[in-house]
Order: structure tokens, then C-alpha cells, then sequence
């Protein structure tokens, strides 16, 4: 294979284009073209460092939130007076500033308010970066229609996903001083680019990103998708509870495989009786249930990487501790036969001893993460961040739905640090051990 091939090859492999810098010389011609080309290399070297060394996703902000009901929505009840006009301004910025005339102008002129569309959400100030290493701002608030906004032809769903996208326009028009020797007229020129974004909405589920390099292999998913909004009503307000942002992507090369719930209450009391039926003990379709993002390899789920201790209580001599037997009931990696390619989401893992508990004796649960690997053969990422892993409902724990159990034991801390909940487990290193515990009472 000669050079050339070689570099060829290189080329398509590695999805970036080839880098020329302009070289100056004594008595060079130049024109616009030149140094569009020379502003060109020095973007696509500040994309491919952007998104190879640091990745892309939603960098700040960027929340998508509810709009509240527009004057002429409905009357005010008996006796309250209406907004003023200074109270219910709010000045947004247009995400397509071309059409910020027609905002608020609906076709054929005014609408019923009983066919009026009312779902609408509006888009935080915030930052983004692309795929492709493009750095997608928003300055202030954007109000989206979600009826106008959404292709025609996929308008027969309650189900949407909106986004933001990297856009350019040209302004600032100006006559050139000399005729462009190859044009026809002397047309005014565009001065500048500037640099903006569009807004996306779509009734189809877009799909994931499952790339495990980011950087080298081509880019399919232009659009930052922020949310999913779920129950639409086009002509009602949509509220907080309908809007769902983990969809969306946090800024980093990798996304993480994380834990996303389990079934028992961290740091919560059962009775001995709960504790049995939870750990499996006599039951075969009972255990504790871990479930994760996105796949873990199976082969990996191997004995030792679950482990169940018992600290012992009561009034009398404590701190004595002991080891739980157990072994992974789902999915079942002991068969013959078992396919160890094969991915799965949640694990079950079961008591398979007859120790028994105790009252005050505290049940340490440890999953060792970093041995258990995603489809990028990366471990899990499952550090029990403030023990705020959400509880998943699977019958055997009749302690889910107690919010206030759930509520004094997290504290103050709804959500986790990027604003976007559920919480689940991680902290953007990776591996490390899921630490999690609850305590036993004798009734």
C-alpha cells in the first residue's frame, strides 16, 4: 500500500477533515476565499478538540420548563383582577429571530379560544456542544408551540421530544466596493455569520447514541435532545409532571452506565419478617433487585462481585459481623449454555442460606461496580451518591410508595447536582462500589 492509500484509509477511518493552514508568502494574492478557508481550520480544529478531548452534551442550563396559562386563556376567578401588563410580559428570545414577527399571530387570523393550542414549554438560557464540536448557546429564554413546531405528519401522537440544533445564518448585509469579476450584479453581501441554533421537535423516539468512541467514528445525533413531554394536550397548558429531561445528554466523551434503582429503602427499618421476603430467603421469587442505564455483560456477574454482610445488634454485645450466602437468581449465569455475550439491566440476587436475623442487626449490601462492565467493556459508574439511588417497585418491598421515609432520610437534596433528576449512582469516574444498607427490627 503506497502513502497516499495509506493516508487515504486513515482518513476514512478517522472522521475529521483534512487540515490545510494557509502559508504566507511575500507577494501573495489573496482573496475571500483564502481566508474563509483559513477561518475554517481554525474552527474544525477547535471542533475536533472539543469533541475528542472533552466530548459533547448539555453543558449548563438548558432546562426545559412549563409556560404558564396566557392571559385570555381563561377569565380569573370571581373577584381576582387580572395580571397587568407589566406582570405578565416576558420577553423571550426567539429561536428563529426571522420569525419573531409572527409570533402570537395564529393563521387566518384570531383563533377560538376553545381550539387555541396551548401546549407550550420554553427553553432555559444554557450551553451546549454538539457532535460535531459545534457550540450551541441559547441567551435567553425560548417559548416553543409544540403544535407548530412539530413536523405535520407526526401530529397523531400525545408524545413529543424536543431539542436544539446548531445553526448558522448570514447578516449584516453590504454592498462590495468591487464587482466579483464572475457575478452578474453588483448584489449587496452578507458581512458576517451568525452563529445560532434551531429548535427541534419531534413525535419520534430519536434514537440512541450507543457509540463507544465519540471521536473517531462519524456522527449521526446533530440534535441536543433535551426532554420528552409525555401526555400532551394541544390545547391545555402542559405541566411540570408531564416534562421528563433525562433524556438528555450530559457533556463528557462517554455516558456512563449507571445504577438507576433498587428495591429496597436505603437506611430504611424492616421488620425481620420484611427482611426475609426482601433477601429471598424463603421465597425463590424474592431477592434484591439492581437495576442499571443501560446493559452490563452477564459474564460479569460473577460470585463475589454481590456481597451481603450482617452487623450484628440488640442490647447486648454488638459489632460482631458475618457473611450472608447468596447467588444471582436473575439472570441465571450458571446454566449450561448461558450465553455470555447476552446483556442484561437488572440483576436479582437471593438469599441461598438459612442464617437468621436478628432485631437491631443492620444489613450491609455491597455491589462491587468496577467489575462489572457495559457494552464498551467499561465498568459501571456506581458510587451511592448520598444513598438517593431511587426505590423500584417489584412487590417484594412494601415500603416503596412511602414518600416520607424516602424524604427524612435524603434530607434536602430533590435533585442532584445537574438539576436533572432522578438521582441515580456516579460520579462521572467510573467504577468504585455501590455501598448501600438497611436495618432490622423484630416486629
Amino acid at each position: 500500500m503506497t502513502e497516499t492509500e495509506t493516508s487515504r484509509s486513515r482518513t476514512e477511518e478517522f472522521d475529521a477533515p483534512p487540515l490545510r493552514r494557509l502559508r504566507y508568502f511575500h507577494g501573495q494574492m489573496l482573496g475571500a476565499r483564502d481566508f474563509q478557508r483559513e477561518q475554517d481550520y481554525h474552527r474544525e480544529k477547535l471542533k475536533l478538540r472539543m469533541r475528542c478531548l472533552l466530548g459533547y452534551g448539555v453543558v449548563c442550563g438548558l432546562h426545559v420548563e412549563p409556560v404558564r396559562r396566557d392571559r385570555d386563556d381563561c377569565p380569573p376567578p370571581d373577584g381576582e383582577e387580572p395580571p397587568s401588563a407589566e406582570e405578565s410580559a416576558q420577553p423571550e428570545e426567539s429561536a428563529h429571530p426571522e420569525e419573531s414577527a409572527e409570533e402570537g399571530r395564529e393563521e387566518g387570523g384570531a383563533e377560538p379560544l376553545h381550539t387555541r393550542h396551548r401546549a407550550k414549554v420554553r427553553i432555559t438560557p444554557g450551553l451546549g456542544v454538539d457532535c460535531h464540536g459545534n457550540e450551541v448557546v441559547v441567551r435567553g429564554g425560548c417559548v416553543i408551540d409544540l403544535w407548530k413546531a412539530l413536523p405535520p405528519h407526526e401530529r397523531d401522537t400525545d408524545t413529543v421530544w424536543i431539542g436544539i440544533e446548531y445553526a448558522e445564518r448570514p447578516v449584516e448585509p453590504t454592498r462590495a466596493v468591487y464587482n466579483d469579476g464572475c457575478a452578474d450584479t453588483s448584489d449587496c453581501e452578507f458581512g458576517w455569520t451568525e452563529e445560532c441554533y434551531r429548535v427541534r421537535v419531534t413525535g419520534c423516539e430519536p434514537p440512541a447514541d450507543d457509540r463507544c468512541d465519540t471521536c473517531c467514528s462519524a456522527c449521526e445525533h446533530k440534535v441536543l435532545w433535551l426532554a420528552r413531554i409525555d401526555c400532551v394536550d394541544w390545547h391545555e397548558p402542559v405541566g411540570r409532571d408531564q416534562i421528563h429531561m433525562n433524556v438528555r445528554r450530559p457533556f463528557g466523551r462517554h455516558l456512563p452506565t449507571v445504577i438507576t434503582g433498587i428495591n429496597w429503602i436505603h437506611g430504611h427499618t424492616y421488620t425481620i419478617d420484611e427482611a426475609k421476603e426482601l433477601l429471598g430467603t424463603q421465597d425463590q421469587d424474592g431477592g434484591l433487585v439492581v437495576r442499571f442505564s443501560a446493559g452490563v455483560r452477564t459474564d460479569t456477574l460473577r460470585p463475589g462481585v454481590v456481597e451481603i454482610q450482617v452487623i450484628e445488634g440488640g442490647s447486648g454485645r454488638n459489632a460482631s459481623t458475618w457473611y450472608m450466602g447468596g447467588a444471582f437468581a436473575e439472570p441465571d449465569t450458571e446454566s449450561e449454555g448461558a450465553d455470555c455475550d447476552e446483556f442484561t439491566e437488572q440483576f436479582r440476587y437471593r438469599q441461598t442460606t438459612r442464617e437468621s436475623l436478628q432485631d437491631g442487626d443492620r444489613v450491609l449490601i455491597t455491589v462491587r461496580a468496577a467489575f462489572l462492565l457495559d457494552h464498551c467493556c467499561r465498568p459501571v459508574d456506581g458510587t451511592h451518591v448520598g444513598g438517593r439511588v431511587p426505590t423500584i417497585g417489584t412487590g417484594t418491598d412494601t415500603h416503596t410508595d412511602d414518600g416520607a421515609a424516602r424524604s427524612a432520610a435524603h434530607g434536602g437534596c430533590d435533585l442532584p447536582p445537574s438539576g436533572i433528576g432522578p438521582w441515580t449512582s456516579g460520579t462521572g469516574a467510573g467504577g468504585d462500589v455501590f455501598e448501600s444498607w438497611f436495618f432490622v427490627k423484630e416486629r
